[in-house]
């Protein structure tokens, strides 16, 4: 797993939207689709969507978990 190296920091992340809601009220880290881990902290609508995250969440096509991971689910950045 990334702890905040290299491009990761460059990019928004999908994240699970419960563990975004718990991450703003008690500051753990989240854990992004593609394994990135970070405590949000920057605006997501600023940077580009990461590619791995992209590339995972639509390989999960209909069949996948869109609840856990949907685009309403894009986490902060690194700060």
């Amino acid at each position: 797993m990334s702890h905040g190296d290299g491009d990761h920091e460059r990019y928004a992340h999908y994240v699970q939207k419960d563990k975004i809601m718990a991450s703003a009220l008690d500051g753990t880290p989240v854990v992004a689709l593609c394994g990135k881990v970070w405590v949000p902290g920057r605006d997501p609508k600023k940077y580009p969507v990461c590619p791995m995250c992209k590339e995972i969440y639509e390989s999960m096509g209909a069949g996948g978990d869109k609840d856990k991971s949907g685009k309403g689910g894009k986490g902060g950045q690194d700060k």
